[in-house]
């Protein structure tokens, strides 16, 4: 039988070496450093502010379905 390959993340870390609270500070490391990003960068500031957050609703929902078809079918 043929085993399957761990994906690698960051410095060859891979996902069975985390846990639940460093997959959140992950997330939160993520959304501080976007929070970062649109205070440095006035362009993409801008952009985000006109942006309709119906766009950003429909990118949540389609990032989202994996993870919870995932999450269903346990």
């Amino acid at each position: 039988m043929e085993q399957e390959q761990e994906k690698k993340l960051l410095f060859g870390t891979t996902v069975k070496h985390f846990n639940t609270f460093d997959m959140t500070l992950l997330k939160l490391a993520l959304m501080t450093f976007t929070l970062f990003i649109v205070s440095l960068w006035p362009a993409f500031a801008n952009w985000v502010i006109n942006t309709s957050w119906v766009w950003f609703f429909f990118a949540w929902i389609i990032f989202m379905l994996k993870p919870l078809i995932k999450a269903w079918k346990k």
